[in-house]
């Protein structure tokens, strides 16, 4: 039938895309192997032993569905941050959840608000609902709480975002900041707190649980995926008001939750002892890759994240050059994608020997930007 589609006038309308090229495609297309992997702000310290420890002990359950409830994680989660597990809610990672939350409180042209540059993911997850995004570009390399509050206030946008620590220029605001902002938001808009990386971020960046947990606007995302080396097992949760978290059990897969994910995700709460050391060595490598930038002639950007954002001194053209020339030596990194934003690179932590070759890579490649 001529004309015919069996896809709504929106899925029609939308491009056919991921948020971000993975090195795996990467290496398909330009028949490059990935040698230092420090681009997808994954963690390549691992997981901690204890959790893989537990992986291999249970693996062998991994013929059952997961508890559909998620109670056990739910429970732990709850001691750990002092609140009811009703508080609670697990996902297939925060991009998991940013999905679901989109689909609870988007109808097709209703605004929500975001930071130009920010991260693309939630982007896709709007654009996929019919969501109209309304940004504010970022001031000084973070997002402005200002311009964000003013847009939301404009538009009575019921969705607003905001991620603290920031991806993908690794800035912070601090918890007085922040708690203030998610206190003068209007009551319709429901702020997404992004905090993947607060493990991370230095002392009075994050606001207390307390802080917010009273508030029926606020939802506050946390994963596994980063300073607890979990990013393949996909584990997220949010902290809300009982309200809130208990929404998501109207939608949800609730078979989503992969067994052993969360087996992995028990172990890794229980060891803080890894978590710290980790946590450290995020620490040293943000340093490292700082003094490697200075060494070249380019400026590191200060970093709460396990990532370093650096300005490259040009423009998308110079940083995407950059990018692609460090692929060729197997050095697979990232980089904003809106303009002011992509005159940096982006360089994940990794084990020595991963920015061994980055540091070994990156005069070549500059030399040859240049």
């Amino acid at each position: 039938m001529s004309g015919f589609s069996r896809f709504t006038p929106l899925v029609n309308g939308l491009p056919s895309t991921v948020p971000f090229v993975g090195p795996e495609a990467i290496e398909r297309q330009r028949g490059l192997a990935v040698r230092a992997r420090i681009g997808a702000n994954e963690s390549g310290f691992g997981p901690a032993p204890s959790v893989l420890a537990a992986i291999g002990r249970q693996a062998g359950e991994t013929w059952m569905y997961n508890d559909p409830e998620n109670f056990e994680l739910r429970e732990a989660l709850a001691l750990h941050h002092g609140v009811s597990r009703d508080n609670i809610a697990v996902g297939c990672g925060i991009d998991g959840l940013l999905g679901e939350i989109v689909r609870m409180v988007i109808e097709p042209g209703a605004a929500v608000v975001t930071s130009l540059g920010g991260y693309p993911t939630f982007n896709y997850h709007v654009n996929g609902y019919g969501g109209r995004l309304v940004t504010v570009p970022y001031v000084n390399d973070r997002e402005d709480l200002d311009g964000l509050l003013e847009a939301a206030r404009r538009e009575d946008a019921p969705l607003v975002y905001l991620a603290n620590p920031d991806n993908p220029m690794g800035s912070w605001w601090d918890a007085d900041s922040v708690t203030a902002f998610a206190r003068a938001l209007p009551d319709r808009s429901l702020l997404i707190l992004d905090e993947a990386y607060c493990e991370t971020a230095p002392a009075g960046s994050t606001p207390s649980i307390d802080a917010l947990i009273g508030l029926p606007n606020v939802l506050r995302m946390r994963t596994f995926s980063k300073a607890y080396g979990l990013a393949g097992a996909r584990v997220g949760y949010a902290i809300a008001t009982l309200g809130n978290a208990q929404a998501f059990d109207k939608i949800r897969n609730h078979f989503g939750m992969a067994r052993i994910s969360t087996v992995a995700a028990l172990a890794a709460l229980g060891d803080r002892a890894y978590l710290e050391d980790v946590v450290g060595r995020i620490a040293a490598a943000r340093d490292r890759i700082a003094g490697i930038a200075r060494k070249n002639g380019l400026t590191p950007l200060p970093s709460a994240t396990n990532f370093v954002a650096i300005d490259a001194g040009g423009d998308g053209t110079h940083a995407r050059a950059i990018v692609d020339g460090l692929m060729e030596h197997g050095v697979f990194i990232r980089m904003p994608g809106v303009a002011p934003l992509n005159r940096c690179i982006r360089v994940s932590v990794g084990p020595s020997a991963e920015l061994d070759l980055f540091e070994e890579a990156l005069p070549k490649v500059l030399r040859a930007a240049r």
